[in-house]
């Protein structure tokens, strides 16, 4: 493994604590760092069957922890480009829909090469889903939906951020991720 797991479990709670919550890329995460909720799991073999596997277990012990709000799945290894990671992403959604996750878990994406589709690669509005490393989140709907409900304006959130990230330019996302 390229890290060992407390170093990249790490690396990717500082990346929540000191970009997604502190410039509040997603209202919402503020309350789950708090709260504790958050479970970060690393996939531990690289080969897709095994991810997707893993991505399956995640789920399972959302659907049997209920104190557990979301998952942040680290995938270290084996996914380092960009459009391969997102046939990984086609193929996870589709699982979920197939085992009856569908309107139960929502599956969101990060990776440290995101790129908007359309959108040049050193476009700053990419650091909105740039992350230290690939990274699948499983996000309860029910509680998502809730939480959009209480949002004044929950439509302006991605502009918003593209603004912020552009206006701040990809040096302040680099400085943020390289920790």
């Amino acid at each position: 493994m390229t890290a060992e797991i407390p170093t990249i479990i790490e690396q990717t709670q500082r990346w929540v604590q000191q970009l997604i919550v502190k410039y509040n890329i997603c209202p919402f995460a503020r309350r789950e760092v708090e709260r504790k909720s958050i479970r970060y799991a690393v996939a531990e073999q690289p080969d897709i069957a095994s991810v997707l596997q893993q991505l399956l277990d995640e789920a399972k012990h959302l659907d049997e922890t209920s104190e557990t709000e979301t998952t942040l799945f680290i995938l270290p290894q084996g996914f380092e480009g960009f459009h391969g990671f997102l046939g990984l992403v086609d193929m996870a959604d589709a699982l979920l829909i197939e085992e009856g996750y569908e309107g139960v878990y929502q599956l969101a994406h990060f990776h440290p090469d995101y790129c908007f589709d359309g959108e040049p690669q050193d476009d700053p509005a990419n650091y909105t889903n740039r992350s230290p490393f690939p990274t699948l989140h499983l996000l309860r709907e029910a509680s998502l939906e809730k939480a959009i409900e209480q949002y004044d304006d929950p439509e302006s959130i991605p502009e918003r951020n593209i603004e912020f990230c552009r206006r701040k330019g990809a040096e302040f996302f680099v400085k943020i991720l390289n920790g």
